[in-house]
Parts: structure tokens; sequence; C-alpha cells
């Protein structure tokens, strides 16, 4: 029993850790950003190319190797941890284009492209898999025990998060089509970057409430 207890625990502690990063990350980009720069980044993807590099590689492969460790109670949880954890290795392995080759209209290598096309594909394979965690995975209850209040509770927000994370994807699009979302700002909250920590922030949310930090039943 007290092995069972202590696998119980770990899940918990997993899905904590794993949300606690997510809501983390955007506020850590934003105010180093402006320590090292005096200026945020268009997107969360360029801090790849500042100073703070290592720290938005290094959140990424942490929460990547916690997803690709998450088990949860049916193969296809394992499965979606697997291929979001693979795919925000790939966000963070293969940089998107700075953004002075996008606004300028300044040469880009071939090799440059390409990573940028597989960071993208790699990030929005990584938030829809997200999203199917808030949607299907986590909304989930025992078969024939009826969700308690507290259960009730936790599926909306699961629901809410999974609805920010797409609309927030759905605005990127839009934003970046309009305006050329991803080029140098001096705004304090440019809408790119705005969006996407929208979206990891409800990803955060999420696990910190499927890890029972909050809304736990009592």
């Amino acid at each position: 029993m007290s092995h069972n207890n202590d696998l119980v625990i770990s899940y918990l502690t997993l899905r904590e850790a794993i949300g606690f990063m997510g809501l983390s990350l955007p506020l850590v980009l934003w105010v180093g950003g402006l320590i090292e720069q005096d200026a945020v980044q268009p997107s969360i993807s360029h801090y790849y190319h500042t100073g703070l590099q290592d720290i938005f590689v290094g959140y990424l492969f942490a929460i990547s190797v916690f997803l690709m460790a998450y088990r949860g109670y049916e193969a296809t949880d394992l499965w979606c941890g697997k291929v979001a954890g693979l795919s925000g290795i790939g966000v963070a392995l293969f940089p998107t284009m700075k953004g002075l080759e996008q606004c300028t209209g300044e040469a880009v290598s071939s090799g440059a492209a390409l990573f940028s096309k597989i960071h993208l594909g790699s990030a929005l394979v990584f938030f829809s898999i997200l999203a199917v965690f808030c949607f299907a995975l986590f909304t989930k209850s025992k078969p024939g025990v009826p969700p308690t209040p507290m259960k009730l509770w936790r599926n909306r927000v699961y629901r809410s998060c999974g609805t920010v994370i797409i609309g927030s994807l759905v605005m990127i699009v839009v934003v970046t089509l309009m305006n050329r979302g991803n080029c140098p700002t001096t705004s304090l909250l440019p809408p790119v970057f705005a969006f996407e920590s929208l979206a990891i922030l409800a990803f955060g949310l999420s696990w910190v409430v499927k890890g029972e930090a909050i809304l736990t039943d009592r």
C-alpha cells in the first residue's frame, strides 16, 4: 500500500512540476528580456536568439522530458505525452528565424528556412496535443463512478484551458498574417508573445489542477 501511495504522490508531483514550469516560463522570459535587452521579443521562440537561449531551451527540455515520462491511466495518455515531449524538443532544437529576415526581405539560408518550418510544425503538434489533454484525457472519470462536484469543476477548467490554447493558436495565425507579428517591436506585450503566453499559461494551469494542487476532492 505504501508503494502505491508513493506512486500516486510521484504522479501528482510530476503533473504539478509540468504545470508550474508552464506557468512560470512566459514570466521568466518576459522579465529576463527586459533586464537583459530592455525589450520583449516578438514571440517566445525568438528568445532562442538572445542571451536567454539556455533558459528557453532548458525549460522546453525539462517540460518535454517530464511529458515523455508521464504515464497517465491509459495507453493514450502515455503516447500523447511522448508525442508532446518529442515535439517540445523539436521546438527547442530547431529555432525559428530571427525575424529580421522575414521583415526586411533579407536572404534566408535554406537551412534556416528548414529549421523554422520544423520549429513551426513541432510547435503546432505540441500545442495541439496539450489541447487534447485538456479536452479528452483530463476530463475522463473512472467507469461506473459518477464524477464528484469538484471533478466537474476541474473538467470546466480543463475545457476552458483547451479553448484558450486553441483560440490562442488561431489568433497567432491571424496576427502573423495581418501585420507580420514576428517582426521586432518596442511593445511591452507583442501580440504573438501575448497569445503564446496565454496558451502556455493555460497549459500550465491545466496540469497544476490535474496534479491536485488546487480544486481537490475534499
